[in-house]
């Protein structure tokens, strides 16, 4: 497959920055086919959760969770995900307002009391008592197979336990949709390095839905 760009097949030096969860779960399997595939490109990937700053710092594109609007970046969103709430199945949601034991994403110290949630008989909400707090999701969802409490993880970690029944889902968490964006320069012409990355991980994640990027992670 040759994608061109003024008449040239892919090649060069070619700087992304990825989000940390993507980069850990699927990042390496990506960058490692794109070089299979194009042979010619020097891809480098960066893993960074800051919005860094594309022309200042030399990326040729980004990867961002939820990106705020920017006149100078353009692109578009090719994986949207979810979170939900999930614990293992020995550990009983309470039937009152009884705190849950919960394992966090950052800090304990400014975690949130309640966690609002939709399940298919309406809203809910569900008081926590933050145990644990870890500096990766990932982290957060090996603590949660444990048994140590329950969390709120993204759908596509979390699908394969959910599916084989070593989790269960307590609702998803109103209001925390997410969406993943490749965005580059409007300032820069579309190099063909770009342009095949953008095809490449459409080609991967043809659909962008939660179950795609954990059948994608899981082979």
């Amino acid at each position: 497959m040759e994608i061109a760009s003024g008449g040239h097949s892919p090649r060069g030096r070619l700087r992304i920055s990825a989000p940390m969860l993507f980069s850990q779960i699927a990042m390496g399997k990506l960058a490692a086919g794109f070089a299979l595939r194009y042979p010619q490109v020097r891809l480098e990937v960066t893993t960074e959760d800051r919005a860094v700053d594309l022309i200042e710092e030399g990326y040729d594109l980004v990867i961002r969770v939820n990106p705020e609007p920017d006149a100078s970046l353009v692109g578009r969103a090719f994986l949207r995900d979810r979170l939900v709430v999930v614990a293992r199945p020995d550990l009983a949601r309470p039937s009152d307002d009884a705190p849950v034991a919960a394992v966090l994403r950052g800090s304990i110290e400014r975690a949130e009391a309640l966690w609002e949630t939709v399940t298919p008989t309406g809203r809910t909400r569900i008081a926590v008592k933050p145990i644990l707090g870890l500096s990766s999701l990932v982290m957060v969802r090996d603590a949660v197979r444990m048994g140590v409490g329950a969390a709120r993880l993204p759908l596509s970690l979390v699908s394969p336990d959910l599916k084989a029944g070593k989790l269960v889902s307590w609702g998803d968490v109103q209001g925390r949709e997410t969406a993943l964006w490749a965005l580059y320069p409007t300032r820069r012409l579309l190099s063909a390095r770009v342009s095949a990355f953008l095809g490449y991980i459409k080609e991967a994640f043809p659909q962008g839905t939660p179950d795609e990027l954990a059948a994608y992670i899981g082979t």
